[in-house]
Formats: C-alpha cells, structure tokens, sequence
C-alpha cells in the first residue's frame, strides 16, 4: 500500500519522550484556536485509562477515547485546554496503525484541521506539514534518522519560547509552511 496523503494533517514526532511533542502541539492549537482544531494522540502504551477518556471504540488491541477532562495535567487535557476544539487518544501497536488512524479519521469531520502526535504514523500517511521537534533533554533517545529524510520542519523544544508564531498555516483544507507567498 503507497503512502495515504492526508492534507488536513499536521503530524508531530519527537526524538523521545519529553522532546516537547505536547508542547509543539499545543503552541498551534492556541495560535490557531479560531480554527476548530481537532487534536490526536497515539501511543503504543496501553497506560491506564484516566477519568475524563470517554471510550468510542474499544477492541483487542486497540481502543480509541474522546478526552472530556481539561483540567488534569494529561498530554490529551493539555491539549484540550490549548483550545482544541475535540481531542482524541488511541492506543495502538503499530502493525495496526494505519487502521486505527483511518477509524479515528472517521469520527472526524471531513477538512477539519488535525493535529496528530505519533512518530510511527509517518511510515504510513503523508500529512501536510511533518514537524520533528528534539529536546536537549529527551529520555530514552529514539532513533527517527529514516524520518529525518522525509521532507520535515524540525524544532528545538528550548528555542520555541522565543518563537513568536509557529511558521505554518491552513488553508482550504490544507496545513502548509508559511514562506513568502502563503
């Protein structure tokens, strides 16, 4: 199967836990808080599930929820709080990535903007803007070098305090990078 091309997409990857993919995500969301953003995590990390997750489809090997609670100190809440208009969390092993994301598309209205935290989900779809965001103090360093090929905006998480507007935008249905004639 070619890669999926999904315009409406904006996918962020980090070097590790703690490189600052929340935090990436959640500087857009607020920068474009007008726009009704939708925001996605996966992981592969069946963690315990937290008040708040509202569970929409829960199988073996997969389960997909709808974070309700703003208030905890959650990647997901986060999120919600940046202003995303609806969140959504999926734990999924990777062989089964691309279904469940497709699943997750569709609770998602067409042309909507989405906001997706997953490195692995690369390997499958081809999202409009790819950022990578690194930290000096990532834990447990992953290795993301094929990722580094594809054609990415890559941050620092200690340079994004000083970055006025994350350079990207969405227009008729598409994320972009904002250069001279966006």
């Amino acid at each position: 199967m070619g890669m999926v091309k999904i315009q409406n997409l904006l996918l962020v990857a980090g070097t590790g836990t703690k490189s600052g993919k929340t935090s990436l995500a959640c500087r857009i969301i607020t920068q474009f808080r007008d726009l009704g953003i939708t925001a996605v995590k996966i992981t592969p990390h069946f963690h315990e599930t937290t008040p708040g997750l509202l569970a929409r489809y829960e199988e073996q090997g997969f389960a997909i929820y709808e974070e309700t609670d703003m208030n905890s100190s959650k990647d997901t809440s986060r999120m919600l709080k940046a202003g995303a208009r609806k969140v959504y969390f999926a734990k999924v092993l990777d062989d089964r990535l691309s279904e469940v994301f497709e699943k997750v598309m569709s609770l998602i209205p067409q042309g909507t903007p989405v906001i997706c935290e997953s490195p692995a989900l690369r390997d499958y779809v081809e999202p409009g803007v790819f950022m990578i965001i690194s930290s000096l103090t990532t834990n447990k360093q992953k290795d993301i070098k094929h990722l580094q090929k594809l054609p990415h905006v890559m941050f620092n998480l200690e340079e994004l305090d000083s970055i006025g507007n994350i350079p990207v935008g969405f227009r008729d249905g598409v994320w972009g990078l904002v250069s001279g004639e966006w």
